[in-house]
């Protein structure tokens, strides 16, 4: 993209050296960064998240959110994983994840397991955290991928951050385009990246008004969520994102074709426009869903991770060292 004559000279040069910094960060995550210092923390991460996944399937689509709530705002650093303190303005209490965002009990869990493995505290939460996404999807038969591994733990949280930066379940799709571009992501990957609604559940409170006021909703879909999300109350009340949440298939896509997206921002990906191309695709053909999904995975997995010297390896995934 040429940006001459579209942005300041200073602005331009800030933004070229966001994106060289950018990529050598990356360019220090390695598939094979623990193989000698601690080569059981895999087996070990797989092993809890198979455990939890299994006593209960909801796990998998919670712990992938993880994943993605602590990408999307300043990278992907755990950030989300620290409780408030006097210095951390948590981004728990940040409305797109207070009462809403979950797992982190199974997060403390593999942090202890991999720790006493290792030895010492060598993993790091962030890459406990994109690892766990990953070995959530393929419990739930979904596809694998390589994991790029050697990020660093943030020292600071941000909620204003995760107030602005995490898409929105009313947005459309000018706004998803935007939100995901701000990231280094693609139409592409906000369509197959959305797919990972396949999985789990969303609370009444941020699809009721959707299923009364929508007109690009099937009206047997909208009617049927009616009765178990009403008009007063009922905000925590859960309904399932795809027809079968517990499994990693098309139906988020086919239900898409039917107008029967759950949320306000699945449904805007069929607009008219090069997105519906994309949902019809991901709808009728695994292997594209899979190879594009795993591809997107590692690509959000990149955004501004800390490696080398920066940041920290925390003792404890909810508090920064002493």
């Amino acid at each position: 993209m040429d940006l001459r004559g579209t942005l300041p000279l200073c602005s331009l040069l800030l933004l070229l050296l966001v994106m060289v910094l950018s990529s050598l960060a990356t360019a220090q995550l390695s598939p094979s960064f623990y193989d000698k210092v601690c080569p059981g923390a895999l087996p070990v991460i797989k092993r809890v998240v198979k455990a939890a996944v299994a006593k209960e399937p909801r796990m998998g689509a919670s712990l992938l959110r993880l994943h993605f709530h602590d990408c999307f705002v300043n990278g992907c650093d755990a950030s989300v994983l620290l409780d408030p303190t006097s210095t951390i303005d948590s981004e728990k209490n940040a409305r797109p994840n207070v009462n809403s965002i979950r797992g982190f009990e199974v997060i403390d869990k593999i942090k202890a397991e991999v720790d006493r493995i290792c030895g010492r505290p060598v993993v790091s939460c962030a890459d406990i955290l994109a690892v766990a996404a990953r070995d959530s999807v393929v419990s739930l038969g979904g596809p694998t991928w390589s994991v790029r591994l050697g990020r660093r733990d943030s020292t600071t949280a941000s909620k204003t951050a995760a107030n602005s930066d995490l898409p929105s379940p009313f947005a459309d799709l000018p706004e998803l385009i935007k939100n995901f571009k701000k990231k280094g992501l693609n139409e592409r990957d906000l369509v197959v990246l959305s797919g990972a609604h396949t999985l789990g559940f969303a609370k009444c409170g941020v699809f009721k008004n959707r299923i009364r006021n929508d007109t690009n909703i099937d009206r047997q879909f909208a009617l049927e969520r009616r009765r178990t999300c009403p008009v007063s109350g009922g905000d925590q009340n859960l309904s399932p994102l795809s027809p079968n949440p517990a499994s990693f298939d098309l139906d988020y896509f086919t239900n898409l074709l039917k107008k029967k997206g759950l949320l306000h921002s699945d449904q805007a990906l069929v607009s008219g426009g090069f997105t519906d191309g994309l949902v019809k695709l991901y709808g009728s053909n695994y292997e594209a869903f899979w190879a594009d999904f795993a591809s997107s995975m590692i690509k959000m997995g990149n955004i501004s991770p800390l490696t080398g010297k920066q940041g920290q390896i925390r003792w404890n995934c909810r508090r920064l060292n002493k």
